[in-house]
């Protein structure tokens, strides 16, 4: 009489809750299924440096990638965060943080070549044949890159380090302030990522 109440009333109770689970277990396997898979039509571009021949391969590739459909997201961290800074504003800072602000560029318009700048002579020869071929100076490339969506990620860490704050730095529609672990998340999330 036991075994027919349990398998008469007890037993399809039981069985729809172990359905359930199991349900509710497969879906969850296909949601975390899905989210890590990286994306193949996405690129993260880790710009370290802020050398001119270097930040124009960050920005041509950034560009080149945006315009064939990829979603782009640029990681600025230690060098390279001095290149978004709009110019030479100081404000408070302590003097270490001061001699950052002396050191590195005040701009991207003021960056050096990484090898054969000779005191801005190989810069200045460099962009003169850049204008000549009509090749994107870095300010075309950084406008267009804002044109195509391309995401620009700062390390405020970074910022924090060489005494670089928010309103020191270019105005740029898609430039969020993040630390690493949100920038790893993203990278998690894309097929490609670059380090410039």
């Amino acid at each position: 009489m036991e075994t027919q109440n349990l398998v008469g009333e007890v037993a399809p109770v039981e069985i729809l809750r172990r359905l359930q689970t199991l349900e509710d277990r497969i879906a969850q396997l296909g949601d975390d299924s899905v989210s890590e898979v990286p994306d193949p039509n996405g690129l993260s571009l880790v710009v370290f440096d802020s050398h001119l021949d270097r930040l124009l391969a960050a920005f041509v590739i950034a560009t080149g990638a945006a315009a064939s459909g990829m979603t782009v997201s640029m990681f600025f961290t230690f060098w390279a965060t001095a290149a978004l800074r709009k110019g030479a504003g100081q404000g408070k800072k302590t003097l270490v943080e001061r001699a950052f602000g002396w050191m590195l560029p005040h701009s991207a318009h003021g960056t050096k070549l990484s090898r054969m700048d000779m005191c801005g002579l190989g810069r200045t020869l460099m962009q003169r044949e850049m204008s000549k071929k009509n090749i994107a100076s870095l300010q075309d490339l950084m406008k267009t890159a804002s044109e195509l969506g391309v995401q620009i990620n700062v390390c405020e860490m970074s910022m924090k380090l060489m005494g670089i704050h928010r309103d020191e730095l270019i105005e740029y529609p898609n430039l969020n302030y993040c630390g690493v672990a949100s920038f790893v998340e993203t990278t998690a999330n894309v097929n490609t990522t670059l380090f410039i």
